[in-house]
């Protein structure tokens, strides 16, 4: 196994959309030698900034305005496959992370870990290992876990389950993914077919239940 690569030696592009938090990221890259070339509050913002500068790492929340996090990441990669992308997010439940490593992530980071587990994730994902989370890791290998009701949800579905949850209406969700009403109300009428829920309120209580979402 490859060591980590040399923290001062990266550059790299933080996508939060709380200001506080890039702020600490960055003083703590920036405290070891890394380059924090630009930062970003949206998915939108995070796949311009990606073309445009190209870091080594993309640290990256997965609950942002706009496309949200998950939307990006697919969209990130798709331009350009080999792209490093780090989810840093406070999604501590197995299924989100399954999610974001299945599209492509090359690691997931719990936000409430101790500082210093940023830095060894950012190490190793840029240096080409895959970096999970020690307790999500612990989750991942439980062959007991619990069945997590999104996880009967397709890829799609489960984006746009997690865009409805947090308040989005219809014609939000098909403008953000670039699809018609009409193709968003079938994934809704499906999403509530699976998961066994009436209404949006129920939707969203699904979410919040599942730790899908933050209240």
């Amino acid at each position: 196994m490859s060591a980590a690569a040399p923290l001062s030696a990266l550059s790299l592009v933080l996508a939060d959309d709380h200001a506080i938090v890039r702020m600490g990221f960055r003083l703590l890259l920036e405290g070891v030698g890394a380059r924090v070339l630009a930062e970003a509050d949206s998915g939108e913002a995070a796949q311009q900034r990606m073309q445009e500068l190209d870091p080594d790492v993309l640290v990256m929340d997965l609950s942002m305005p706009g496309c949200g996090g998950l939307a990006a990441l697919e969209r990130i990669l798709a331009r350009k496959p080999g792209q490093k992308v780090l989810i840093a997010s406070a999604h501590a439940d197995a299924i989100t992370a399954e999610r974001a490593l299945k599209a492509g992530a090359a690691g997931y980071l719990c936000k409430r870990s101790p500082p210093d587990e940023l830095l060894k994730a950012v190490g190793l994902v840029a240096a080409g290992q895959r970096y999970i989370d020690p307790e999500i890791a612990a989750a991942l290998r439980r062959a007991d876990r619990p069945e997590h009701p999104a996880e009967a949800l397709t890829d799609k579905e489960f984006s746009v389950f997690l865009q409805l949850a947090q308040g989005r209406s219809v014609a939000e969700v098909a403008e953000t993914f670039h699809l018609s009403p009409n193709t968003v109300g079938t994934h809704l009428y499906h999403i509530k077919q699976k998961l066994g829920v009436q209404n949006m309120a129920e939707l969203a209580m699904a979410a919040v239940r599942s730790g899908l979402i933050e209240v």
